[in-house]
């Protein structure tokens, strides 16, 4: 009889220590926990020919943007899934190999047509899935409602998986039906409690419906039981210096930062560093709290490092905040330079949303806020297209709201408020309206 991973299906290996090896090593990568790495080389040394510990490990080394490495093993893994791996395995390495090269049309399309006949295959289905999947970088406008319906389609595959849980009920949040998303992956959680992607899901759906101080003892309750080097642990804390901020508390915030968000504190992936970095040191500027220029300076090098080139237009937005607080004028114009090529050249998946979120950034930062406005206003619907999630792309609305405020436009921002109040409680805004009479 073959072995099988958790999810039955058949694995090309004789070795019961390779199987079971894999099999945690997938459990930890879907749950988003530390050791995952040192369990898929566990794998690879009990069978050095079983293709599926070298994918996953791959996808490991594409997380933290070691590309040459990802790709080296994606490639030895297309050798040997050749050799020894049956129909699904061979689909499965390569749909895994085409999101590691970043070929996002053949691996979206790769996913589509391998979960159709191995719908429970869940390394690929996982693929699509979150804020930095496949469907929310697509550059697809409706990148959250494709996942929450793929969910949909996939859920009698699945019943009660605790991964499966936590990734429907994360899609039905960023697609708007809060109050089920939220049940939903709580369920999933208690089903395996070490598990991040599910603290995190939940998270967002605290953060939708208003639940900050929930959030925050969601976090101090759970976060011990997290290494620091678990790939979501710093994302988890700025989730909390949110928190922090919707009560005023820059210090609070501040002092997370520091401890864990800082690049030379985090042990976060490349995009994570660069991501939550930027916009928390944004929003802690944009609500009138003090930023040390400092900490700009130091976060903006390491970025600078980090995605020296335009790249996922997610990133490019968050580099653009970088350069515009700290009024790198040089940075901002060459990258959005070499974005205005790509989208000339039909290479920029999210559209002329990216080039003029950058240009109001800048107007931002250079306190012409009307200008900022009026280049906001007609591309707000399309910020969804950049990817990440609705707490993540929130800034730039903020952005917008205050600029709105700063700029006299008064009566516009306080309708904003009042429609965002009407979707969730927020102290920051109410403090906001308040502070407009």
């Amino acid at each position: 009889m073959p072995l099988e991973d958790r999810y039955g299906l058949p694995l090309s290996t004789t070795s019961h220590d390779a199987a079971a090896a894999y099999r945690e090593g997938v459990d930890l990568m879907l749950a988003g926990w530390t050791g995952m790495a040192e369990m898929l080389e566990r794998a690879i040394a009990a069978d050095p020919d079983f293709a599926l510990p070298h994918i996953a490990r791959a996808r490991v080394h594409a997380f933290y943007q070691q590309g040459d490495l990802a790709r080296g093993k994606a490639a030895l893994a297309r050798e040997l899934v050749a050799k020894r791996g049956t129909e699904r395995e061979r689909s499965h390495v390569e749909t895994l190999a085409l999101a590691i090269e970043g070929r996002l049309p053949d691996a979206i399309t790769s996913t589509l047509k391998h979960i159709e006949s191995w719908p429970r295959d869940a390394l690929v289905l996982s693929l699509p899935l979150g804020a930095f999947g496949l469907f929310a970088f697509s550059g697809m406008a409706d990148h959250d409602r494709a996942r929450h319906e793929l969910c949909e389609r996939m859920a009698q595959h699945y019943g009660e998986d605790w991964w499966f849980l936590t990734m429907a009920g994360w899609a039905m949040t960023e697609n708007g039906d809060v109050a089920r998303g939220r049940a939903v992956t709580e369920r999933g959680f208690d089903l395996r409690r070490a598990n991040a992607h599910a603290a995190h899901a939940v998270l967002h759906a605290m953060f939708e419906d208003g639940s900050i101080e929930a959030a925050d003892r969601l976090v101090e309750a759970w976060i011990p039981s997290y290494g620091r080097a678990g790939i979501l642990h710093g994302h988890i804390r700025w989730h909390q210096a949110l928190g922090a901020l919707e009560h005023g508390d820059a210090a609070r915030a501040l002092a997370i930062y520091a401890d864990v968000l800082q690049p030379t504190a985090t042990q976060a992936p490349p995009l994570n560093v660069v991501t939550d970095a930027a916009s928390l040191l944004w929003r802690l500027s944009a609500y009138g709290h003090a930023v040390p220029k400092a900490l700009w300076l130091e976060a903006d090098a390491s970025a600078q490092k980090l995605f020296p080139k335009s790249s996922l237009s997610f990133a490019d937005v968050h580099m653009a905040l970088f350069a515009a607080a700290t009024q790198n004028h040089a940075a901002l114009g060459a990258r959005l330079a070499a974005i205005d090529q790509r989208l000339a050249e039909g290479k920029l998946p999210a559209g002329p949303v990216v080039p003029a979120i950058f240009r109001a950034l800048a107007a931002f930062a250079d306190e012409d806020y009307a200008a900022c406005a009026q280049m906001l206003a007609p591309v707000l619907a399309e910020v969804v297209r950049i990817g990440g999630s609705h707490a993540q792309r929130e800034l730039i609305e903020d952005t917008y709201i205050v600029a709105l405020m700063r700029g006299g436009e008064l009566s516009h921002a306080r309708a904003l408020l009042d429609a965002r109040l009407h979707r969730r409680p927020s102290l920051r805004d109410s403090r906001w309206q308040a502070a407009m009479g």
